[in-house]
């Protein structure tokens, strides 16, 4: 139990209209018994990516909330603009280099099972694996992705 968050992409490539188009084949096997699953490109609009992952990264997702969500905080998923991620990008790289102003720049928000509010160890490594996440992100085409957040507790 406690705060769990998770960052999709979401890729549309409707598959499931004729004049886009798209070809190949979709062949999965799950489990240790390599299950097939039956799922037929001429079926597929989106493919959804877990793309992020932080757990009781408190600031983190104090940020989301005030810069994605209005400030409403109700565990459902939320749009992310391109815009909003390089934003917070930002915020976390300046953060980790000017470590005197963590606490005006992403300040930790306390929670039922948030975890931590010191600015600690724990606290520059969500902000650094957030700089991780994003950078990786950025550097891929996402011209027919979207994104989500969403956390729940």
């Amino acid at each position: 139990m406690g705060l769990d968050m998770y960052l999709k992409k979401r890729t549309y490539v409707g598959a499931n209209y004729d004049h886009n188009n798209v070809k190949g084949s979709i062949y999965l096997t799950v489990g240790k018994n390599c299950k097939e699953l039956p799922i037929q490109l001429n079926r597929v609009s989106y493919i959804e990516e877990n793309v992020g992952y932080w757990r009781k990264a408190n600031h983190i997702h104090a940020w989301f909330v005030e810069n994605v969500q209005n400030g409403v905080d109700d565990c459902k998923s939320y749009h992310v603009d391109k815009s909003k991620l390089e934003e917070l990008l930002q915020v976390c790289e300046t953060v980790l280099k000017e470590r005197e102003n963590a606490t005006e720049l992403l300040p930790t928000q306390p929670g039922f099972f948030f975890g931590s509010t010191d600015y600690d160890e724990y606290y520059y490594n969500d902000c650094a694996k957030t700089v991780e996440i994003i950078s990786n992100l950025l550097k891929e085409d996402n011209s027919e992705a979207d994104f989500e957040y969403m956390a729940s507790w």
